[in-house]
């Protein structure tokens, strides 16, 4: 009796549980978000810390003597089309080289939405303090650019002194500039020059915004002249014992579109045609020397190399990761 008593118990108990796990919903798992925001490269003696300040998305229509089916093609090539646009990156970098914390470019902080404004927070992440970091090299002006050295009035980097071309200064902030520009590009200039002023008003109250002139070398950093994106538009090369990396700014803004056709402009160019001069020169210059490239707007960390087959056309060589 209790042999069957108890087969019974347990054949109740099964379909019981059966029924039971049968009738349950299933709970899914919840993907989860990327949360890559820091990236450390060393070169010879000195550590690159790539930094993300987020990704943006432009319309193909934002590029220049080419049409959107040519760019959608494009970006099909690469396995990079996107319902939402053409992907960009906003990378800033840190460079330590032993005796002194240099961060080129800073992301767009607050001036662009929350979708951007990660570089602080990623800095903290990779294991530097704001305070540490002495002199900040802006390429440009631009508020992807300069917006993330302060926020709400207070210097993000209370340490630093900002360095950015003599050129790229006088264009934004004299105040005579305005009435030079056709009119339809007045109140977006205008508009930019507020965010550039709010930004760098803490370093210029304690005399830590300066500027230089092409020649100069600002901590082991050579400044070289890449005019065209903006009038005052500059990379930064530093030499270590054996590479040389090139901080390249704005020269190009995309991975496929602008290695693929290097003679594609794009809409954020004040000067379209020497925009388009000085992404060729420097493109043919870096496939055939070999340097590493620092880019803010290639998919992060955005560190690498430029290669060509023929010189026309080029490669994003990113690099591989390293630890």
């Amino acid at each position: 009796m209790n042999k069957i008593f108890i087969s019974a118990l347990m054949s109740t108990s099964f379909f019981s549980f059966s029924a039971f796990a049968a009738s349950s919903p299933q709970t899914p798992i919840q993907q989860q978000k990327q949360v890559s925001g820091f990236y450390q490269h060393q070169v010879g003696d000195v550590q690159i810390t790539a930094l993300l300040d987020g990704t943006n998305f432009m319309s193909p229509s934002l590029f220049k003597d080419i049409s959107p089916q040519q760019v959608q093609e494009i970006l099909k090539k690469y396995y990079a089309d996107q319902d939402k646009g053409v992907q960009t990156s906003i990378n800033a970098f840190l460079v330590n080289t032993g005796k002194s914390l240099i961060l080129v470019d800073s992301g767009a902080e607050s001036c662009f939405g929350a979708h951007l404004g990660s570089i602080l927070k990623n800095l903290v992440a990779s294991g530097y303090k704001p305070e540490q970091v002495d002199t900040i090299l802006l390429t440009h002006l631009h508020p992807d650019h300069v917006c993330g050295i302060s926020q709400k009035g207070t210097a993000n980097f209370p340490n630093a002194t900002v360095y950015v071309s003599n050129d790229e200064a006088k264009y934004w902030l004299d105040p005579k500039q305005a009435a030079k520009l056709p009119k339809d590009k007045q109140a977006n200039y205008l508009s930019t020059v507020e965010m550039i002023k709010e930004a760098i008003a803490p370093y210029q109250a304690k005399q830590r915004f300066k500027t230089f002139k092409l020649g100069d070398e600002i901590q082991g950093f050579k400044v070289i002249n890449t005019a065209g994106h903006t009038p005052g538009h500059y990379s930064y090369e530093l030499k270590t014992k054996d590479q040389s990396v090139v901080f390249i700014g704005d020269i190009v803004h995309s991975h496929t579109v602008q290695f693929d056709k290097p003679q594609t402009a794009i809409e954020y160019d004040i000067d379209p045609k020497k925009a388009v001069q000085t992404r060729l020169k420097q493109f043919a210059n870096f496939a055939k020397n070999g340097q590493t490239i620092a880019a803010p707007h290639l998919p992060f960390p955005g560190i690498g190399h430029i290669y060509s087959v023929d010189g026309k056309s080029y490669q994003w060589i990113p690099t591989h990761f390293k630890d």
